[in-house]
């Protein structure tokens, strides 16, 4: 596939670019789907805002929180972080959603330094090895740049660009049991056939880890200098033994990595095509919210 191609279908309906206005969906009603946690048992997902995040709890990320409310979590906002692990003793799962280097704020360019000193990467490394459970989202550029350093400490290696399958059209990214991308989990409970994605990153990944989102050969990746700007030149990367989801025991704790985030929210994009639903509120994504309140309960369990 040639680049311009590539190009055509990325800055299609469903993605969302620099040009583009976009806002979480305040009218989104989320589904029950489990049962409800006992009040004195409810597990707490701390949801990071300490990294120049674009996803935080009140902001992009509110969607996935009433998801997790209705369904029986709690969720509470992590608005600082000193490397101290005395501040995740709360927290069952840390999420950090889309970090940010504060040098890349309204700078979507490279370089894209590590949006964590190395001492906070140590206390949340030690954290997970200890029992804690880390849900780790980062985007397509320049959030794989950002979470970097934090992924590889577990082994994970973003790739920092712009990936998709390979298909025609401007359509999300669907991630089936059917077109073996949707790799079989307990977490399915052999109920969800397909998960849909809207353009983020790759990784790879450590041999003990569990593939949930699949890369397959001639699905690619562009890594351009400049987020949206992709040039003939742009360096390419093919995505075979990449993945855009995976799970992994670590000491006595579980990680959850992914390399999309609007897969776990409810979005209005608006731009020159219209205004589209992006996410939970996605007729096209009609599996999202079931296979996030899933996750959730897993790194939990």
């Amino acid at each position: 596939m040639k680049k311009i191609s590539f190009l055509v279908l990325i800055l299609g309906l469903y993605c969302v670019t620099v040009k583009s206005q976009q806002r979480f969906d305040t009218t989104f009603t989320p589904h029950i789907v489990e049962p409800l946690f006992d009040d004195s048992t409810a597990p707490v997902i701390c949801i990071d805002s300490a990294h120049n995040n674009l996803h935080t709890l009140g902001g992009g990320f509110s969607p996935f929180a009433r998801l997790m409310k209705a369904n029986g979590f709690q969720v509470r906002d992590m608005n600082s972080f000193v490397s101290n692990r005395e501040v995740l003793l709360g927290c069952d799962i840390y999420a950090i959603i889309n970090p940010l280097h504060e040098s890349n704020l309204g700078n979507w360019r490279l370089p894209n330094p590590s949006a964590f000193t190395t001492q906070e990467i140590i206390e949340i490394n030690n954290w997970v090895n200890e029992g804690g459970s880390l849900f780790l989202v980062a985007d397509h550029m320049p959030f794989g740049g950002a979470a970097y350093d934090l992924a590889h400490s577990f082994g994970f290696e973003f790739s920092n660009g712009f990936a998709r399958l390979k298909k025609e059209g401007s359509q999300p990214d669907y991630f089936s049991v059917q077109n073996e991308r949707l790799v079989d989990h307990r977490i399915l409970v052999g109920e969800i056939q397909s998960v849909t994605t809207f353009t983020g990153s790759a990784f790879t990944y450590p041999e003990e880890a569990e593939i949930i989102l699949s890369f397959k050969k001639g699905d690619i990746s562009l890594e351009p200098e400049i987020a949206w700007q992709f040039e003939d030149t742009t360096k390419t990367i093919d995505l075979e033994n990449y993945a855009q989801g995976a799970l992994m025991n670590y000491g006595k704790g579980k990680l959850a990595v992914f390399g999309e985030a609007a897969m776990f929210t409810a979005r209005d994009i608006t731009n020159e095509n219209g205004t589209f639903k992006v996410g939970f509120n996605s007729q096209l994504a009609p599996n999202n919210q079931h296979f996030a309140v899933r996750l959730m309960r897993y790194l939990v369990e």
